[in-house]
């Protein structure tokens, strides 16, 4: 049996690279979600005329990886502490947050926040928002498996934007 998560954590690109390297993620596909206009574009998203995330879309296997575990994977690879944003990328597109498919998640999801902000392992609040899933919309193909099919893009993108820097800063020291 296979169940579905979706998370926005900046760059659908990075994020798809951390979450098809999980055992028992079997499929992760980048898209949009949470915004107002149907059939979003990667150049309106871009813009932020449609109130989408960059988001990834997983199915995964419950018996070989938890939803718990796999949110423990987001925060490690996300700034929980800075809304509208993720690391150089600047807007709404790029905000944080978790998308919930049922009411198990939403709960599961809201634990592991207030789990997270009890801990205070960061000066900031925590301030991703879990939200429910409407629609979502697969990027276009060529942002499917982007990391993979181009490595040297991706790698200068990944480490110019500062992610790698800001995630050690961030969880350093932090089991």
């Amino acid at each position: 049996m296979r169940e579905q998560a979706t998370f926005a954590g900046g760059c659908f690109w990075c994020m798809e690279e951390v979450f098809s390297r999980v055992a028992g993620v079997t499929h992760v596909v980048p898209g949009y979600t949470g915004g107002h206009t149907r059939q979003p574009t990667y150049e309106t998203v871009l813009r932020g005329d449609t109130g989408h995330a960059e988001a990834v879309q997983l199915s995964y296997r419950p018996r070989q990886v938890s939803y718990d575990e796999l949110l423990q994977v987001f925060w490690r690879n996300i700034d929980p502490t800075t809304a509208r944003r993720q690391f150089c990328d600047v807007g709404d597109q790029y905000r944080p947050a978790i998308f919930y498919h049922d009411e198990s998640q939403y709960r599961t999801a809201m634990d592991s926040k207030a789990a997270l902000q009890r801990d205070k392992p960061f000066a900031g609040d925590i301030v991703v928002e879990v939200t429910p899933l409407d629609i979502f919309y697969p990027a276009e193909d060529y942002h499917q498996g982007f990391y993979h099919k181009n490595p040297v893009h991706y790698q200068r993108y990944r480490s110019g934007c500062g992610r790698e820097q800001r995630l050690r800063e961030l969880w350093q020291g932090r089991g």
